[in-house]
């Protein structure tokens, strides 16, 4: 009797904590890709669900990390990068993205561990490639969706705090941030541009994921991949996505010339699971061809133990891809965190 008491006490806390995390629901008008309750991907790939999740983690079989305690930054970076453009990795989906003048964020993460509490949830394996505090003034963040490793609330309201930058965000999220009073955000749909400056406007493109920080939010706001579109060739942050080869062939097509595009790499085992809101590492290479980027750097590895893949896997397994697939190691780059590299220039 004991045993079932405390059970159902833990599925209350369980219930009650996925309450009160859960992100406010997008109220808007019915779209392709919104039946005004929730949001749907391309082609209606659904991500598994609750049965598929306990198998998962039932059955799981986990690659090997190590955690680096050594603390190592890069330098300080530039003020500001007037020609050409330059790029920095800092951890995860996070990277600085200095182009005409402005200073870009992407999925800023500083934090621990991606979790509503500091002691469980994936941990950082690896710290971030620049210190938040040697960070350039920043002007724009670009939010993909509401995952806590892509939405880390406590970096954006020290980001907020510090920078007052404009955030852009897929439709629903501006709402959670303001209730954690973080002001400066937008909402978007996909296919919307958004001008930033006379040289600069962002355009929200599909991918295919899902949304939620709690139990009561599942596919309550969107998720999107982000365009830099300028004249010097635009920059694609792809965001967290599965591969869906129409999605991406017609990215290609509207958003071109991709100079660079910001690819995941990582978290896809086991791909039975996973594929539906993660692309592998062959798959990062389809995404690469088929939105004929000239340069493609890879994301999304190597910081929080998010899936089974090991550590090493994403990068190990990109590279095989390529070589399989006859891309050159400057087509599709794994940049060190904390480097900065010039394009354009």
């Amino acid at each position: 009797m004991i045993f079932i008491e405390i059970a159902v006490l833990g599925f209350v806390l369980i219930l009650t904590v996925g309450y009160f995390v859960s992100a406010p629901r997008y109220k808007g008008p019915v779209s392709d890709h919104f039946d005004g309750k929730q949001f749907i991907n391309p082609e209606n790939v659904k991500a598994k669900g609750f049965r598929e999740v306990l198998q998962w983690m039932i059955n799981r079989k986990r690659g090997v990390w190590h955690e680096k305690k050594t603390v190592l930054f890069g330098e300080k970076p530039v003020i500001h990068v007037e020609h050409g453009f330059q790029i920095t990795f800092v951890n995860h989906s996070t990277f600085l993205i200095q182009v005409d003048g402005l200073n870009i964020l992407t999925d800023p993460i500083w934090s621990k561990r991606t979790s509503p509490v500091e002691w469980a949830g994936p941990k950082r394996m690896r710290h971030p490639g620049i210190k938040l505090e040697d960070l350039p003034k920043i002007d724009l963040v670009l939010l993909s969706h509401n995952h806590w490793d892509h939405l880390d609330i406590a970096t954006m309201k020290k980001i907020h705090a510090i920078h007052h930058p404009k955030i852009i965000t897929p439709l629903g999220v501006k709402a959670f941030l303001e209730k954690e009073g973080v002001k400066g955000a937008g909402d978007i749909d996909w296919w919307q541009e958004e001008v930033i400056n006379h040289s600069v406007k962002i355009q929200s493109v599909p991918a295919q994921h899902f949304s939620g920080r709690g139990m009561f939010d599942r596919d309550a706001t969107l998720w999107c991949g982000y365009v830099i579109k300028r004249a010097g060739g635009n920059i694609y942050f792809v965001g967290d996505t599965g591969y869906n080869s129409k999605t991406f062939k017609e990215i290609g097509e509207r958003c071109a010339p991709i100079e660079i595009a910001l690819v995941p790499i990582g978290a896809f085992k086991p791909e039975w699971f996973m594929s539906p809101i993660h692309c592998s590492p062959q798959e990062a290479v389809t995404i690469h061809q088929e939105i004929r980027a000239s340069r493609s750097i890879a994301t999304h590895f190597g910081t929080f133990p998010l899936a089974d893949d090991g550590e090493e896997e994403p990068v190990n397994e990109l590279r095989k891809s390529m070589l399989k697939s006859g891309i050159h190691a400057e087509s599709f780059l794994v940049l060190e965190e904390g480097v900065p590299r010039r394009f354009g220039v």
